[in-house]
């Protein structure tokens, strides 16, 4: 295991623009993704900080009892789903300022904090050299303890999958308290639970 404290942070943005004419929904869309732009930019981001990271267009439909008490569904117009992504080094000034520059949007954006490491392979590599030196030092004194000497390494299993490098510190605040906000509101200064990251490698020698 290898704890690291969290230096980044990730915010995200859910939109939803819905009309029965699809270019309409496709135009509110395009507005909706101009705001949040338009309002970060304006505190200092740069403008292209903003990602998308899904985009979605979907048929809605209404459910409704006829005269006979059967459901029925009746179309109720076209549903376009986007998620952005702004990722920024931890500065809690910096995020209060971001929420309020989101939450000002006509587009009422759904929002969501995330605590996590700018380079996460630094993290992996540091887990990987941990994990190895640990595995090494208990087979080590397992031969001890039986009497056998510990020999050439034969073979390591390791699944390389994407770590979850992400704080469990959740950072919450009411929609109705957002949209008070203003873009100069004093910060609280908290900081972040550190990241443990755990993984497993299976190691095979030889005993001599």
């Amino acid at each position: 295991m290898v704890s690291t404290r969290p230096d980044f942070v990730i915010l995200t943005m859910k939109l939803e623009a819905k009309d029965k004419e699809y270019d309409k929904a496709m135009e509110l869309a395009a507005k909706q993704l101009e705001q949040p732009n338009t309002s970060l930019t304006a505190i200092g981001f740069e403008k292209e900080s903003v990602k998308t990271t899904n985009f979605h267009v979907d048929t809605d439909y209404d459910s409704y009892k006829d005269k006979l008490g059967n459901y029925q569904r009746e179309f109720s117009g076209f549903v376009c789903r986007h998620n952005l992504k702004l990722s920024f080094d931890f500065d809690m000034k910096r995020l209060s300022q971001a929420l309020a520059a989101s939450a000002t949007c006509l587009a009422q954006p759904e929002l969501s904090i995330a605590f996590t490491v700018k380079d996460p392979t630094a993290v992996n590599d540091a887990l990987l050299r941990e994990a190895t030196i640990n595995a090494k030092k208990k087979a080590e004194l397992l031969c001890e303890a039986s009497g056998v000497t510990l020999g050439q390494l034969l073979t390591i299993d390791y699944n390389w999958g994407e770590l979850n490098i992400y704080s469990d510190t959740r950072y919450d605040m009411a929609e109705d308290c957002l949209m008070a906000l203003p873009t100069s509101a004093t910060s609280i200064d908290i900081e972040p639970d550190d990241i443990d990251v755990r993984d497993t490698a299976t190691f095979v020698w030889e005993i001599i």
